[in-house]
C-alpha cells in the first residue's frame, strides 16, 4: 500500500489513478467531518467537491508541500471552505415575503463601528498568535472545540483517538494557553 506521498508524487508525474487512490481513501471521513457540522448532505457534497478542487489545484501548481500530514490538510481546507460559505450567507440579506419592500431593510443596525471591528481583530491576532504556539495535538482539539464547535465525541472520530485523549488534549491546551498568557503577560480584553 502506497503511502499519501507516494501517491501524490506518482499524480505529479502523471498518474491520475493515484489521485482516485487518495480520494478514495479519505472521502468517507471527510464527507463526515464535512456532513457533522453543516448537517446538510447538497452543501456537504458541494464543499467536498470544492475541497477537492483546491487540493488539485494546489498539487498540480506545484505549490503542495509534503510534511506528512495529507489528510490534516484536506482536513484544513474544507474547514476554510465551509468557514468562507457561513460568512458569506451571514452577509446576505433575508427578506420575508410580505409584500412590502423598504430599502432601509438592507441596512444592518448590528453591524459593529470600525473601531469595534479593529478591537476585535487585535483580540483574534492576539489569541491566534497565542494558540499557534500550543503544540499540535492540543491545537486542533482546541480549533476543533472551540471554533468548529465539534463534541469530543466527533473530534476522537476525527483524529483517530480516544474520547479521553481529546479531552486530555484539550485539558492541557487551556492549561498550556494560560501559562504562555501568564509568562508572556498576554493581555485579551473585549
Amino acid at each position: 500500500m502506497l503511502t499519501d506521498s507516494q501517491l501524490i508524487a506518482s499524480y505529479q508525474s502523471g498518474n491520475e489513478l493515484a489521485l482516485k487512490t487518495l480520494i478514495l481513501r479519505y472521502e468517507k471521513r471527510l464527507f463526515s467531518y464535512i456532513l457533522i457540522s453543516v448537517k446538510s448532505k447538497e452543501l456537504a457534497e458541494d464543499i467536498f467537491q470544492d475541497t477537492f478542487i483546491k487540493v488539485i489545484n494546489t498539487i498540480r501548481s506545484g505549490n503542495y508541500r509534503d510534511e506528512g500530514k495529507f489528510f490534516q490538510w484536506v482536513m484544513r481546507i474544507a474547514n476554510n471552505l465551509k468557514i468562507d460559505y457561513y460568512r458569506k450567507m451571514q452577509r446576505l440579506p433575508v427578506f420575508e415575503g410580505n409584500g412590502e419592500y423598504d430599502i432601509f431593510d438592507l441596512l444592518s443596525t448590528r453591524e459593529d463601528s470600525v473601531e469595534q471591528k479593529i478591537v476585535k481583530e487585535q483580540i483574534f491576532a492576539d489569541l491566534h498568535r497565542v494558540v499557534e504556539l500550543l503544540p499540535e495535538e492540543q491545537k486542533e482539539v482546541l480549533n476543533m472545540r472551540i471554533y468548529q464547535d465539534y463534541s469530543f465525541k466527533e473530534i476522537a472520530e476525527l483524529t483517530g483517538v480516544s474520547i479521553n485523549t481529546a479531552l486530555g488534549r484539550m485539558r492541557y491546551a487551556l492549561i498550556n494557553l494560560r501559562k504562555i498568557i501568564e509568562k508572556n503577560k498576554v493581555v485579551i480584553e473585549s
